[in-house]
């Protein structure tokens, strides 16, 4: 199926002001080659070093976070090793200015949203973000596209301070983890790069994060996207535990920017610990805020959502902007609210006397990309999967709430398509919140659940048959009539069966075309897609597919 064939074109839809003159002139960064959508090379020899350092440390992505680890409590992380690392590294983090996001979702679409905003108007920014898709080296980008640190970079950079670090874990008796060391290698790659920004996604709450040494002379804002139950043992095992985890990286004196929307009790615990560090805050959900998800075009074989955003905000910072025909690669109304909290942070770094035209902010937003959100593969990509014809989605969707705006961008985009999911998912996730809510698409042709590595082990990983028992369970509360089957065989697809099919395969690449094999049975004359979810790691598995 063509992606083209089935969104509404941009000619079509109503416009009641002419395209601003800057959408043209910002075509020119959308159509460029398309780099940045590919996934990165393998690591190099040149890096072995680096890694294997690396492997040797505590990773909790692996193992799983201890109950509790992420609240500021006796069981939290202990940020003092942290501190003591980045003082014997000369403390870096203080030598530029940061925005410091946390939040249950959306951190790192909202992170890539205003560091292209910033690049956009020519300052140097270095983005640390988490996790990563193909290479640890996305997780820290540098240079005028934000590309990731190369191999070189990194490996050099590591080498000329191990033996700091080396030091420090010998002092800290081997306590430091994986994510503080990389957190501290990359702030101190972003100081000697002489940065002018850096936007840190905190990796877990925000309170106890590794990331969460920064001063309120350190910081330029502080961003809380929304509250979730992601992580909940972890960080307290309530929403308003994770409220209070993650407002604590607001800072005295420093600027709140809010994502949202949020419950009513919940963003008042947010307020409050904002309002006694004296900290103004600033709501892309504010009443006076409009952003409008207008339609959906595709160019150069890939979709773009055409968007309105409208902030007028007078409470505690006086801060407007008004942008018409915003085309953004970035897809869902999920997005469209990242970007609108991106540009309230960049008008808040405005308000503070840093240069930020409107020109940077649309270009910016428009020029946002991250892998494995809402990512459509081209048809030759498809192809290399074995799956010709195919529109194949990748989302790393893993909460109930990614799921929902999973399916509302389906809906919204693609309203009358057939959908074959393929499913992998971490131990630690809701998998049954998780299939209550895509079983409510009511347009499924087939779930096809497989299993996955997580960060490269088994540790986390769940068994196709344990996510079966919790999409069995979600059918029958939701009277959904499914066919469960164990074998695949050439005479059910063929028969055109008329439930939708549950189905195991340990393989990703069979499930992939099985899936297509059936949408090509059962879809007739409308077409369908086949979205692969369920984590970040699946994503990353097939995309590594295609590097061959």
């Amino acid at each position: 199926m063509k992606i083209r064939s089935i969104v509404r074109l941009l000619t079509a839809l109503p416009h009641t002001r002419q395209r601003n003159p800057i959408v043209a002139k910002s075509m020119k960064f959308l159509d460029a080659p398309r780099r940045a959508f590919s996934t990165a090379p393998p690591d190099s020899q040149e890096l072995k070093e680096f890694t294997d350092y690396m492997e040797k440390l505590n990773n909790y992505e692996k193992t799983g976070v201890p109950k509790g680890a992420g609240t500021d409590s006796d069981d939290g992380f202990d940020l003092g090793r942290m501190r003591r690392l980045l003082h014997n590294l000369g403390n870096p983090q203080s030598k530029f200015k940061a925005v410091h996001i946390s939040g249950t979702k959306g951190k790192g679409s909202t992170a890539a949203f205003l560091s292209s905003i910033l690049r956009a108007e020519g300052y140097s920014v270095g983005c640390y973000s988490s996790p990563h898709i193909r290479t640890i080296r996305e997780r820290i980008t540098l240079g005028p596209g934000g590309e990731p640190v190369s191999a070189k970079a990194l490996s050099s950079h590591f080498l000329k301070i191990k033996e700091l670090i080396d030091m420090t874990v010998e002092l800290e008796e081997g306590q430091l983890t994986q994510f503080e060391i990389l957190t501290a290698v990359a702030f101190s790659l972003f100081a000697e790069e002489k940065v002018h920004f850096a936007v840190i996604e905190a990796g877990l709450g925000g309170a106890r994060d590794a990331t969460n040494i920064l001063t309120s002379s350190d910081l330029a804002a502080s961003i809380i996207t929304n509250i979730g139950t992601d992580h909940l043992a972890a960080l307290g095992g309530s929403l308003e535990s994770i409220a209070v985890a993650k407002s604590g990286i607001i800072k005295e004196q420093r600027p709140l920017v809010l994502g949202g929307p949020f419950l009513p009790h919940i963003e008042r615990i947010i307020r409050d610990r904002a309002l006694s560090m004296r900290s103004p805050v600033i709501s892309a959900s504010d009443p006076g805020n409009k952003s409008v998800l207008k339609g959906f075009s595709t160019a150069c074989d890939m979709p773009r959502q055409l968007c309105d955003i409208l902030l007028l905000i007078e409470r505690d910072l006086q801060l407007f902007i008004e942008l018409f025909d915003v085309q953004l690669r970035l897809l869902g109304s999920h997005q469209l609210q990242n970007a609108a909290t991106a540009t309230c942070a960049a008008l808040c770094l405005r308000g503070q006397g840093w240069k930020l035209s409107e020109r940077s902010i649309r270009v910016g937003l428009e020029c946002a990309y991250l892998l494995g959100r809402s990512q459509f593969l081209t048809s030759k990509e498809a192809e290399m999967l074995g799956c010709p014809g195919a529109t194949i989605l990748l989302d790393g969707a893993h909460t109930k709430e990614s799921a929902q705006a999973l399916l509302n961008m389906i809906k919204m985009a693609f309203p009358e398509s057939r959908l074959v999911l393929v499913v992998a998912m971490a131990n630690d996730k809701d998998h049954l919140g998780f299939a209550r809510v895509l079983l409510s698409a009511g347009c499924l042709e087939a779930v096809c659940l497989t299993e996955i590595d997580i960060a490269g082990e088994r540790f986390r990983t769940t068994s196709s048959s344990s996510l079966k028992e919790s999409w069995i369970q979600a059918c029958g509360e939701n009277g959904a009539d499914f066919l469960e089957c164990k074998t695949v065989k050439d005479e059910l697809i063929e028969c055109r069966c008329t439930k939708s099919i549950l189905f195991m395969e340990g393989s990703l690449m069979a499930s992939l075309k099985f899936g297509n094999d059936i949408l090509a049975a059962k879809s007739g004359p409308v077409n369908g897609i086949i979205v692969v979810t369920g984590s970040l790691h699946i994503v990353s598995a097939v995309l590594g597919s295609l590097e061959g």
